[in-house]
């Protein structure tokens, strides 16, 4: 049986009841969450027993220039569901959200390749530095910018 993927919506009516002011729209297939609360809303999607995500596929970050998206892409394999979470940062320099490596630690190096490729710093991650390029590398080559 194929995972059934849950409503942005359907995650909204979820978050709002359990994370107040965590949740900045629904969106078709995801949930856009205030980037200040995505640890405290990954923690909720993880532990409560209707949603149980507890694996983490994925995270991403995409850059538009004048702000960048970072995406998660979660599953949950009792319920059989999975879900997309979005969180909107806004500018170009000293970007960060808190890291969700406490709740999955299946972050631990995804979190480091969005930092290393993208410049998004995971705050409270315990190893945020680079994966892919060597210390010292200039720059954050997946940027549009980058030269």
């Amino acid at each position: 049986m194929p995972f059934q993927a849950l409503t942005g919506e359907a995650l909204a009516d979820r978050l709002a009841e359990a994370v107040p002011d965590s949740v900045e729209r629904a969106d078709g297939d995801c949930v856009w969450v205030e980037p200040s609360q995505i640890a405290i809303t990954a923690q909720f999607l993880r532990d409560d027993p209707g949603l149980d995500f507890q694996f983490l596929n994925a995270i991403s970050a995409v850059d538009f220039i004048d702000s960048f998206d970072v995406v998660y892409h979660l599953t949950s394999f009792r319920q059989q569901h999975k879900g997309v979470v979005k969180a909107r940062l806004h500018g170009r320099e000293s970007l960060s959200l808190p890291s969700v490596y406490e709740v999955w630690r299946g972050a631990d190096l995804q979190e480091r390749e969005v930092w290393d490729l993208m410049g998004i710093r995971f705050e409270g991650h315990p190893n945020m530095k680079r994966i892919m390029l060597w210390e010292g590398f200039d720059g954050h080559p997946l940027r549009k910018d980058y030269l």
